[in-house]
């Protein structure tokens, strides 16, 4: 990468809203170096902005919109549509509509326990 905006994402806020904690999340399926888990958030809620140190993560909206936060940008994601997390990115899952939102997280990488997490809020 080149440093160069992605297509798509614009600057993101300063501020959020106070991430709202997310209930445990189903895992859908899992091997030894993937899981895959849907997650869901009501309207208004919001993850914490974190990153991993030892995987990477694809997510796919199945219902709602979701605002996704990648380091600085910020970008609206549609039922259907798909964005990649890669290792060490800062990331933030919001819901700023009023209906929930569903994705289908696929996590692959090396370890994949909980305490892979890096919070940065």
């Amino acid at each position: 990468m080149d440093g160069s905006p992605q297509p798509g994402f614009a600057e993101a806020p300063t501020s959020f809203a106070r991430a709202q904690p997310v209930a445990a999340d189903p895992v859908l399926a899992a091997g030894s170096r993937f899981r895959v888990r849907s997650v869901r958030l009501a309207p208004g809620q919001a993850t914490s902005l974190q990153s991993h140190l030892h995987r990477s993560e694809h997510w796919v909206v199945v219902e709602g919109t979701a605002e996704i936060t990648l380091g600085l940008r910020a970008r609206l994601v549609g039922e259907g549509e798909a964005i990649h997390i890669p290792l060490g990115q800062p990331h933030r899952l919001t819901n700023p509509g009023r209906l929930p939102v569903t994705l289908i997280a696929v996590e692959t990488g090396c370890y994949l326990a909980e305490d892979d997490l890096v919070h940065h809020d």
